[in-house]
C-alpha cells in the first residue's frame, strides 16, 4: 500500500543489477571484474559512466557467463550428478503487488510458475490498501475543492453546495478494487501463470504445501521458493476491536459510516490520509501519537510546514507524547472511550470520548504458518531475516539455498512498490543475473491534499551518515509559489528540498509537499537508481509551464564544489580509458 502501508525505513542499498536480453552479453563492469580491472565506486550501463556505488558479484558474473539458473526448465542438477525433477522452477507464495511483478518477471525469464494464494489476487494493496483508499481520496479531494470558495472564487467559479453519496463513495472504491483484481488474475493467467488456491507453507528445502481448510492439502516442488505474504494491521494490547466503533483501516476503507468524531490513533501515512478522507466528509478528527510530534518519520521541515497545510487549518486536534493504553468500543449507549497515558511515565493523562476510533499504529508482517522452521529460519518481530539479495537466513545467519522473502514480510520498506521491485530482484538473480535492489532509491508518498512524497534520507540521517563517514552536507529548496502552473492552479502552496554532498554531487534525499509531490518524485528516485550527480541532471530540459520545473530550480539552486567535480571527472575518464583498453 503505496502511502498509506508504509513504515519507511530507510537503508542505504546498492544497485548492482542490470538487464539484457542474453544471459551471455556482458556489461563494461562485468568484463572489467572478468579481466581482473577494479571499478569500485563506478557503475556503466551503455557508454554512460554513472557514479554510483556498485559491486560486481563473482556470483552474478558467473551466472551470466554460464546461465545457471537460465532458462532449464524444472530440471537440475542433484550432487550425485543425476537430474532432480521439479514442478516449477519458481513457487510464489502470495498473490499481492510483490508476488504479481515476481510472477510476471519470472515467466518473462523463460521460468515455470506458479502462485499461491489463501485469500484473493492482490493482497493488501489492492484489496484493503493503496486501490480502494485513493479512491476514497480522489473523493476527499473533489468535495475539498467543490467547497473552497475561496479558492473557487480566485479562479472565477462559482458552484452550489457541495454533498456526496456515502454508499455510491464506498461502492467506488469498492469496484475499482474488484476491477483492478481482475486485471492482476488475467494478467497472470494470460501468461501461464498457474494460480493455486490455498494457504501455502513450506514443509522441506524446495517443497511447499497448499490447501484449503476442510480439503487434503497439495505438495508441489519448486526449484525456488519466494515468500510474499504480506502483512496486516497491527493492533496494540489493550485496544478492543469491534469492527464497527473500533476499527483498522481494513474497516474504514468500507466506509459504512462517517462519524462525527472519529480518534486516529498514529498520525504516519495511514492516519494523515484517513484524516484528509474524513475531515473532507465531515468529521471532526482528533490525532493521538504516542512520540513527542506529529507525522514521525516524515523530515521534519516537511513535516512542520504539512502540519500547516494539512492539520491547523482543519477540524483536527491532538494529543502528542501519549499512548492509547485502553480503548473500548461503543455499547449500551456510551461512547468510544480512549483511556491515554504519558508515553514517558505512564501516568494517565486524559480519557476521550469520541464517536468512532480507527487504528492506525502500522502493519505486523503476516508471516505465521510459513513451517519455516522446518528450514531452521526463526522470524524476528515475525518478519522473516533477509540479506541484500532478499534471500532468507536461518538461525545462524546463513543463507537458505533457494529461498527469498520478499514485501512487508522481511520489514525492509513496507511499500507495495518496494515489494514489487524486491521480487523482481530475485527473478534476476534466479536467471542467473546478480541484482541488488538500491532501497534508497525506493520512493514513498502520502496522497493527501495536498501530496507529499519523499525520496532517500531526511535530513537528520543525512547528517548522521555525514558525521559518521566524513563528508559535509548541503541543503537546498524551491517553493511551488515560485512555479507558473502551480499558480495558474491556484495551489501555491508547498515546498521542495534536496539534501546532497556539494564535493561529489550524490543526491542523498528529496522530500516534496505540494500538487501532485507522488509524481514529481520519480525524477529525483530514478536519478538517486542510475547514480546520476547533480553536475549531470541539473542540465535536464524540462517543458514549461509544468510542475516539473519545481524539481528544475530546485537541482539548479544546488551549490557544489567544482574543484572537486573537476578532479572526479579526470580521474573517473582514466578508469574508463583503463577498462576500455
Amino acid at each position: 500500500m503505496e502511502a498509506m502501508l508504509a513504515s519507511r525505513n530507510v537503508t542505504a542499498g546498492v544497485n548492482a543489477g542490470w538487464s539484457s536480453s542474453s544471459s551471455s552479453m556482458l556489461c563494461p563492469g562485468e568484463k572489467a571484474a572478468l579481466n581482473g580491472v577494479r571499478c569500485n565506486g563506478l557503475r556503466f550501463g551503455g557508454s554512460k559512466l554513472l557514479r554510483r556505488e556498485v559491486r560486481v558479484s563473482e556470483r552474478g558474473v558467473r551466472g551470466a557467463v554460464t546461465g545457471k539458473g537460465l532458462g532449464l526448465g524444472v530440471r537440475a542438477a542433484t550432487g550425485n550428478g543425476a537430474a532432480q525433477q521439479f514442478d516449477y522452477d519458481v513457487v510464489i507464495i502470495g498473490a499481492g503487488v510483490g508476488g504479481h511483478g515476481a510472477a510476471l518477471h519470472a515467466v518473462e525469464k523463460g521460468l515455470k510458475t506458479a502462485i499461491i494464494e489463501g485469500d484473493v489476487v492482490g493482497g493488501t494493496c489492492v484489496n484493503r490498501g493503496c486501490v480502494p483508499s485513493k479512491a476514497l481520496l480522489a473523493v476527499s479531494g473533489r468535495m475539498r475543492e467543490l467547497r473552497d470558495e475561496h479558492h473557487l472564487k480566485a479562479l472565477g467559479i462559482q458552484v452550489a453546495a457541495a454533498s456526496y453519496d456515502r454508499q455510491a463513495v464506498a461502492d467506488h472504491a469498492n469496484n475499482l478494487a474488484t476491477k483492478i483484481r481482475g486485471n492482476l488474475t488475467n494478467s497472470m493467467k494470460a501468461i501461464g501463470v498457474d494460480i493455486l488456491t490455498g494457504v501455502g507453507s513450506v514443509v522441506a528445502p524446495q517443497v511447499v504445501k497448499y490447501g484449503k481448510i476442510g480439503f487434503s492439502d497439495k505438495t508441489v516442488t519448486a526449484r525456488n521458493i519466494i515468500i510474499a505474504t504480506g502483512s496486516v494491521p497491527f493492533v496494540p494490547p489493550g485496544i478492543e476491536v469491534d469492527g464497527k466503533t473500533v476499527f483498522t483501516s481494513d474497516h474504514a476503507l468500507k466506509l459504512e459510516w462517517i462519524p462525527d468524531w472519529i480518534a486516529i490513533v498514529g498520525s504516519g501515512y495511514i492516519g494523515l490520509e484517513f484524516s484528509d478522507v474524513y475531515t473532507a466528509l465531515g468529521s471532526e478528527v482528533t490525532f493521538v501519537e504516542a512520540l513527542d510530534g506529529l507525522m514521525p518519520g516524515f523530515d521534519p521541515e516537511i513535516g512542520k510546514l504539512a502540519q500547516r497545510i494539512l492539520i491547523n487549518p482543519r477540524k483536527i486536534d491532538y494529543h502528542v507524547g501519549v499512548l492509547a493504553k485502553k480503548i473500548t468500543p461503543a455499547k449500551n449507549g456510551k461512547p468510544v472511550q480512549i483511556e491515554l497515558i504519558d508515553t514517558k511515565t505512564k501516568e494517565t493523562k486524559d480519557v476521550l470520548e469520541v464517536d468512532a476510533a480507527l487504528i492506525a499504529t502500522g502493519r505486523a508482517p503476516f508471516t505465521k504458518g510459513l513451517g519455516l522452521e522446518k528450514v531452521n529460519v526463526v522470524t524476528q518481530r515475525g518478519f522473516v531475516p533477509v540479506d541484500e539479495r532478499m534471500q532468507v537466513l536461518d538461525s545462524e545467519g546463513k543463507p537458505v539455498p533457494h529461498l527469498y522473502c520478499i514485501g512487508d514480510a522481511n520489514g525492509k520498506m513496507m511499500l507495495a512498490h518496494a515489494a514489487s521491485a524486491q521480487g523482481i530482484s530475485v527473478i534476476e538473480q534466479i536467471s542467473g543475473r546478480d541484482n541488488v535492489l538500491n532501497h534508497n532509491s525506493v520512493p514513498a508518498a502520502c496522497f493527501t491534499h495536498p501530496e507529499i512524497s519523499m525520496v532517500g534520507l531526511t535530513e537528520p540521517q543525512a547528517r548522521a551518515l555525514a558525521e559518521k563517514e566524513g563528508f559535509k552536507v548541503s541543503v537546498a529548496k524551491t517553493s511551488f509559489k515560485a512555479n507558473t502552473k502551480a499558480l495558474a492552479e491556484n495551489e501555491g502552496d508547498g515546498l521542495a528540498k534536496l539534501i546532497y554532498r556539494p564535493d561529489t554531487g550524490e543526491i542523498l534525499g528529496v522530500h516534496i509537499l505540494g500538487l501532485h509531490a507522488a509524481d514529481l518524485i520519480h525524477e529525483a528516485s530514478n536519478a538517486i537508481a542510475m547514480g546520476t550527480s547533480i553536475k549531470e541532471i541539473k542540465y535536464a530540459v524540462h517543458a514549461h509551464p509544468t510542475l516539473s520545473e519545481v524539481l528544475d530550480e530546485l537541482f539548479k539552486s544546488a551549490k557544489l564544489d567544482e574543484h572537486h567535480a573537476a578532479v572526479e571527472t579526470e580521474e573517473t575518464k582514466q578508469i574508463v580509458e583503463a577498462v576500455a583498453a
